[in-house]
């Protein structure tokens, strides 16, 4: 008898045991995964009765929660969502959170790392836990006279950063949306509102595509080219290149041949400072099979390419195909076959020769600013990469000024204001349409913003017309304020 009462004891004990260590492993161990897990509707219930953290341009909250008399206590609204759709995302009872409400989520409901005390403080005093507020770098000013320059009906995307810092000063995409569609109490409303926003060419609230939308750089891969062959010691700015009307491409049958409405007919023999002004195709062919893949593999690697990046919002790595033949490297050379970047990689190209060959870290977050006015954190400058030597970004910087002395860029040109800058046009299959890119600094001399353009899926035609005269407008804008 005494066995069994001794047997049953110890059963109670090691359920009592596996009750306890369960309980333990979730409030210790799990409860962050559960948290955040999609399904856990009781946590995002429960975090809609919060004070979340504004996010703020210039001082100004472009997100912030204000109170409500529904369902629950607060509601998060959007000021001027077109404008900031694509860096603020939404946090919406429906769909979770995307983009900066996401990434920042710690922050902006007071669950970081730097907000232990205020944490500790309000569980001792029964006060309520407030969440923090994120200051951006972009400036409010530009960010509107950039979107406004932008046309309406196109997909588009402009970047304007600081060179020196990494600094993003504004970073545009259309279409956009309005976020407080998908920030409404109502699922149901949410849903349907989703619905109408997904119906519209080119937009998915789940994506920036400055960050996110891979595409064929065209010729303002170029710029990396010309790195590469400048490092090689094969080239200098005074060697003399084969560059006939068409070439045919090494191994095959198929011929590559320069653009037929430019003027690079005009020398068929010529000096890198010509090829990249008119933006020649042929004789990258011969400079992609004297580098070799591996050393401008190397480049791209070196300006990005590949590399994760977090702004603080994931960058989609951009992509130089591994194991080339011959003839698709040479169409790698000028950013076609399977080469694919982002907005912001070519922003980073830009930056990187206008920063003596040195990438800082592009970066979106100014600091981290508790209720009471404290900086919680605060974001210094960051180098990403050494891309290249000061002196190839010089001879590169040179070469990039050609465009728009009578080049592809000549409708960016600005007088007085020394700018340099690659234009590009990526073939879209078997398609008429293109992707039109512009990506540069300026001034050249003592450059103070990078800026890249893209317009999406258009025709050569409009296309051209809404990459050289846009930058024209957007730096313009930068050094008229």
């Amino acid at each position: 008898m005494n066995q069994a009462i001794r047997n049953v004891w110890i059963a109670i004990m090691a359920l009592f045991v596996l009750v306890l260590g369960s309980l333990s492993y979730i409030q210790f161990f799990a409860a962050e995964e559960l948290n955040a897990n999609s399904l856990n509707n009781r946590q995002l219930f429960r975090d809609f009765d919060l004070a979340r953290g504004a996010i703020l341009v210039d001082g100004e909250p472009v997100a912030e929660s204000v109170e409500s008399e529904g369902q629950f206590d607060f509601q998060r609204v959007y000021n001027d969502p077109e404008l900031y759709a694509h860096l603020t995302g939404f946090y919406s009872l429906a769909f979770g959170s995307r983009h900066l409400e996401s990434v920042m989520n710690e922050e902006l409901t007071g669950q970081s790392d730097s907000q232990f005390y205020d944490r500790m403080v309000a569980l001792l005093s029964g006060g309520t836990n407030e969440g923090a507020s994120v200051e951006l770098t972009i400036d409010d000013e530009l960010q509107r006279e950039v979107y406004d320059i932008l046309p309406d009906g196109v997909q588009a995307t402009a970047i304007v950063s600081e060179p020196s810092t990494g600094n993003i000063l504004a970073m545009v995409s259309k279409p956009s949306y309005d976020t407080n569609d998908l920030a409404v109490h109502s699922t149901g409303r949410a849903a349907a509102n989703m619905q109408e926003i997904l119906k519209t060419p080119g937009l998915s609230p789940n994506i920036n595509p400055a960050i996110g939308h891979l595409i064929p750089p065209g010729s303002t891969f170029k710029i990396l080219d010309v790195v590469a062959a400048l490092e090689s010691g094969e080239y200098d700015l005074e060697t003399v290149i084969d560059n006939p009307a068409t070439v045919t491409l090494p191994g095959s049958s198929a011929q590559l041949s320069n653009f037929g409405e430019g003027i690079c007919v005009q020398q068929p023999q010529a000096t890198l400072s010509f090829i990249i002004a008119q933006s020649c195709n042929t004789p990258f062919v011969e400079i992609s099979q004297t580098v070799g893949q591996d050393a401008l593999r190397d480049v791209t690697e070196r300006f990005g390419f590949g590399q994760q990046l977090q702004t603080p919002l994931r960058v989609t790595p951009s992509v130089f195909p591994a194991e080339l033949t011959d003839a698709q490297l040479a169409q790698s050379a000028i950013g076609q076959f399977d080469v694919k970047a982002t907005p912001l990689q070519m922003n980073m190209v830009a930056m990187g020769i206008a920063n003596d060959g040195v990438i800082m870290k592009p970066n979106l977050v100014r600091k981290v600013v508790a209720p009471d006015l404290r900086v919680l954190e605060e974001t210094q400058p960051e180098e990403f990469s050494t891309a290249t030597s000061k002196e190839v970004a010089d001879q590169v910087t040179e070469l990039m000024r050609g465009p728009l002395d009578g080049g592809t860029a000549a409708s960016a040109d600005i007088p007085g204001l020394d700018i340099a800058a690659k234009t590009g046009t990526a073939e879209i299959g078997d398609s008429d349409l293109v992707n039109s890119w512009i990506t540069g600094f300026a001034p050249a001399d003592d450059p103070q913003v990078a800026v890249t353009i893209v317009v999406e899926k258009i025709d050569y035609a409009t296309g051209r017309t809404l990459t050289s005269p846009n930058m024209k407008k957007i730096l313009e804008a930068v050094f008229n304020k």
